[in-house]
């Protein structure tokens, strides 16, 4: 293996587990809900809040990509047919994304992210929304490159690409670690990226 002289790096289920934390997120938005706008709980559920935003992909195929829009246009039409209008929106997405960047790292993460700093370029490469500074880890990444920025998701090269050009990295040199196969290590020597 040449020499690596940067890593990209996942994050759900690579630096934590994501479906624990997305559990939870949407337990507390229901909760919130309930307890501000109670009409919406009761004449919808998160299955059938889940299968508008599988919905809305068909309808913005462009934007299948934004967990953060499809969430935001889902809980605009609950709020709508609920007799609510879209102001409900943004109170009710910051309860959810609170909630999503609430996470539990891996137990070495936060220990071998300080190591790897301080000898490598770190930029983080996600088809979600994490917030690296709400989780208190932005300070080990040189950059977060994300689906939203680049327009495409993983397993796409682009994205992979962009992360290149945005750090001044070098395929060869670069080194992508995620949890998946096919997204993660298939996108990513996809783009000349070792993986």
């Amino acid at each position: 293996m040449p020499q690596i002289s940067a890593i990209t790096l996942d994050l759900d289920d690579t630096l934590w587990p994501i479906e624990p934390v997305i559990r939870n997120a949407e337990q507390r938005l229901w909760a919130w809900l309930t307890e501000h706008y109670p009409e919406i709980p009761k004449r919808w559920t998160g299955e059938r809040l889940l299968q508008i935003r599988i919905d809305l992909v068909d309808q913005y195929p462009d934007k299948s990509h934004d967990f953060r829009f499809l969430r935001k246009k889902a809980l605009e039409h609950v709020a709508i047919d609920s007799g609510y209008d879209e102001h409900v929106v943004e109170p009710a997405f910051a309860v959810f994304d609170t909630a999503r960047n609430d996470v539990t790292l891996f137990p070495e993460v936060e220990a071998e992210l300080q190591r790897l700093a301080t000898s490598c370029t770190l930029v983080a490469i996600t088809n979600g929304n994490a917030d690296l500074s709400r989780i208190g880890i932005d300070h080990f990444f040189d950059d977060i490159v994300t689906s939203v920025d680049v327009g495409v998701p993983k397993p796409d090269p682009k994205i992979f690409s962009e992360s290149l050009r945005r750090s001044d990295l070098h395929a060869g040199s670069t080194l992508h670690v995620g949890d998946h196969p096919e997204i993660d290590v298939r996108g990513a020597l996809n783009a000349g990226l070792q993986a």
